[in-house]
């Protein structure tokens, strides 16, 4: 029997273009549901990009203030009163709010009142943001804050079961699982580009340590400095040459930091995609993850990762075998990890082989029906808390250590 089509209203303050994780989810959910034949309507910001209204019935494009410290990031604002009256004229079936601020606190009062049925994700760490800048206070705030919101929806979508465990010890409630997928096709080993590599000052043996993300405090990239002063100290006869692949408040502290390291500023689409494929090994430091997008495409790239063990990490990388993971917080491990990886060359190219391999099996698909059956079930007025995930237990390995 064939499910019915439904109206679907997606929440968010951002979207492609804009380069994020929300925004590359957002963008997929919204493309995958169209075309298992449902009607999507986005209420978003205005963007710089953006020239006219748009077409009202799938669109609405609202009001938008600067992020501080996030240039071409908004907060958006619309009056509850402006949502009620459009979904009173044309009423959705259900709502997703990807973004818990102004807009979206705006459209949960206004499908509440109207009783449309709500489901949330839970996309950034905020409170964790706000801890790595001293502001624990405003930590606390926040938690309390988002706590109250989730609780206001049917469930609450988050993307790794490491986040899952943390938001229950929070107090949240009425969590679901849903992961990330990867375009395997776009991000792909074959787009390696011997010619990108030259500009980078590196021949076809040398090997480029890649990084890829947003370039703020919250990523912890201070250790990037360390990790590349071991990896010359331990592999003294090798070429290596840190590439930066991405953009923001960070970068020209980084810059600073790091001379030798060659910046290319954010990518997107098959430029983004030859940068991954051109690199070698991946560092991702970063403590403050829900997901971490990133890893998925530089596993599909068929790069070595190295990573903390938790979120897209957590689920994606078997320790010494597709990747190499470290202890969260512990900065020595990390290091070590990233030292290994380079210790054979056969260690990294069968570690690359099997990243690619995995990686290559998390299409987008399954997670969009996964998403549309959690849309159907808010219709039908349930609140399906899924069991929790096994945790993996990774094979015990000596090397390396953490």
């Amino acid at each position: 029997m064939s499910t019915p089509s439904l109206r679907i209203t997606l929440v968010s303050e951002t979207f492609p273009p804009e380069i994020n994780g929300v925004a590359n989810t957002l963008g997929r959910l919204s493309d995958g549901l169209r075309q298992r034949g449902h009607q999507v309507e986005l209420i978003r910001p205005r963007q710089a990009s953006d020239i006219g209204p748009g077409d009202p019935e799938q669109l609405l494009l609202c009001r938008g203030w600067p992020l501080p410290g996030y240039p071409g990031l908004q907060w958006g604002q619309v009056s509850m009163h402006k949502l009620w009256r459009r979904w009173r004229r044309q009423r959705p079936d259900v709502l997703y709010i990807a973004t818990e601020g102004p807009l979206g606190l705006s459209a949960l009062r206004a499908a509440r009142r109207l009783g449309v049925a709500v489901i949330s994700g839970f996309h950034t760490n905020f409170p964790q943001y706000s801890g790595q800048y001293g502001l624990g206070l405003l930590s606390r705030l926040l938690t309390h804050y988002l706590r109250w919101f989730h609780r206001r929806t049917a469930i609450t979508l988050v993307p790794s079961a490491s986040q899952r465990l943390e938001l229950e010890r929070r107090g949240f409630e009425r969590l679901g699982l849903m992961a990330r997928g990867v375009d395997a096709t776009l991000f792909n080993p074959a787009r390696r580009s011997q010619a990108l590599r030259e500009q980078w000052g590196l021949a076809a043996d040398d090997i480029a340590v890649l990084h890829v993300g947003r370039l703020a405090a919250e990523k912890n990239l201070a250790l990037l400095r360390p990790c590349m002063a071991a990896l010359h100290n331990n592999h003294p006869h090798k070429r290596l040459r840190l590439v930066i692949v991405g953009d923001g408040p960070a970068r020209a502290q980084l810059e600073q930091q790091l001379p030798e390291a060659v910046f290319c500023g954010a990518q997107r689409g098959e430029l983004l995609a030859e940068h991954y494929a051109s690199g070698d090994l991946f560092l991702f430091p970063s403590l403050t993850e829900t997901f971490g997008n990133v890893v998925l495409e530089a596993l599909a790239s068929g790069l070595a990762v190295v990573a903390y063990d938790e979120a897209a990490a957590a689920q994606h990388i078997r320790h010494g075998h597709s990747g190499a993971l470290a202890m969260p917080g512990d900065q020595a491990a990390f290091i070590d990890a990233a030292c290994w990886l380079l210790e054979e060359q056969e260690t990294l190219r069968r570690v690359r082989l099997n990243a690619r391999q995995h990686a290559s099996r998390q299409g987008w698909p399954a997670i969009i029906e996964q998403f549309e059956g959690y849309l159907y079930n808010a219709c039908r007025g349930g609140q399906p808390v899924d069991a929790p995930a096994p945790l993996l237990i990774k094979p015990e390995s000596s090397t390396p250590r953490g």
